[in-house]
């Protein structure tokens, strides 16, 4: 019998069934394949459908900056703003983050703006974190980029204290914490639930010993079913419960349920019925959630919402 997840928040409990795949989508859910920037028009609408046709959770990008180089400006907005607006906008999909860059955050910012979503959306809210990988961001910052993997595992920690009363903190780069002060709100349960992007520069054994889950990116089968093996049996060794495994696909959805993939970066050019085999495999080898990108997807957003929820959803969430 294999282990269950933890019980952490409705978010993270809703999106995340051991031996199960959910499916959500990423943000802006729109098509801005010509340019960097999207224009975030019938965005809340949209979220607002995706909600109503059963996706699982939505999830928004921190890009502090945007460098038409790197080719994607994520949805422009804050990442944390924009999700306490949706907080109020929504009240049953959850709201995630992939992913905040921790080290170009102070973590108290990050734990008091985390906290407050959370309580503003019941329990909605899932955090993925990263140690970042744009190395022109951190001198805008003043950031050591080099030194990105100890300041992710400090801002991890920091944020980890938070929840606690009064919480004691020694020896971290961004603060000490001596009890004689707390960090408000709390979040809704007893933590945020934290997932680890790629490797985050850090070991597979401490992502699984502290990570509550891992979000790492598409990869050939065979490939991907190693990889999710490997880290269950690091979790084996530190938890009794498993931890969750999702990633992205770009989708572009063709109209002819038969149209047979073709391959595109981190993703395919597909038919729902081949679209559902693709799920179906990956759910086998252990993938809990799917992200969808729609920016390449040509066809109108809403009718690919629809059709995406009329034919695929059905059999998995």
């Amino acid at each position: 019998m294999k282990k269950k997840f933890e019980l952490i928040n409705s978010g993270y409990n809703n999106v995340f069934q051991a031996d199960r795949l959910s499916i959500g989508l990423v943000v802006p859910i729109e098509n801005y394949s010509q340019s960097s920037v999207p224009t975030m028009k019938h965005h809340v609408e949209r979220i607002k459908l995706a909600e109503r046709l059963g996706y699982k959770a939505v999830w928004v990008r921190d890009v502090p900056f945007h460098m038409p180089s790197f080719g994607d400006a994520g949805q422009t907005y804050d990442p944390f703003t924009y999700l306490g607006f949706l907080a109020g906008q929504t009240s049953e999909i959850a709201l995630g983050t992939a992913s905040i860059a921790l080290p170009l955050h102070h973590p108290v910012n990050i734990a008091k703006s985390a906290a407050t979503i959370d309580q503003l959306s019941d329990g909605r809210f899932i955090m993925g974190v990263a140690s970042g990988d744009r190395p022109t961001e951190y001198p805008a910052m003043n950031v050591d980029f080099e030194k990105r993997g100890a300041l992710f595992r400090d801002t991890f920690d920091y944020i980890r204290r938070a929840p606690e009363d009064f919480p004691v903190l020694k020896n971290n780069h961004y603060g000490q914490l001596t009890g004689q002060m707390d960090i408000l709100p709390k979040p809704k349960e007893a933590k945020i639930p934290m997932l680890i992007t790629g490797s985050s520069r850090q070991t597979m054994e401490w992502n699984a010993e502290h990570g509550d889950g891992w979000m790492y990116y598409p990869r050939p089968m065979i490939q991907q079913a190693y990889t999710i093996s490997e880290w269950r049996r690091e979790i084996a060794k530190y938890h009794d419960f498993d931890k969750p495994f999702m990633q992205p696909l770009y989708v572009i959805l063709e109209k002819e349920d038969d149209f047979k993939p073709q391959p595109i970066q981190l993703g395919f050019r597909i038919g729902a019925k081949y679209l559902i085999e693709y799920f179906n495999q990956i759910q086998k080898i252990g993938v809990n959630h799917v992200a969808i990108n729609l920016r390449f997807n040509a066809r109108n957003i809403e009718t690919t919402l629809e059709e995406l929820a009329e034919k695929v959803l059905p059999h998995f969430n």
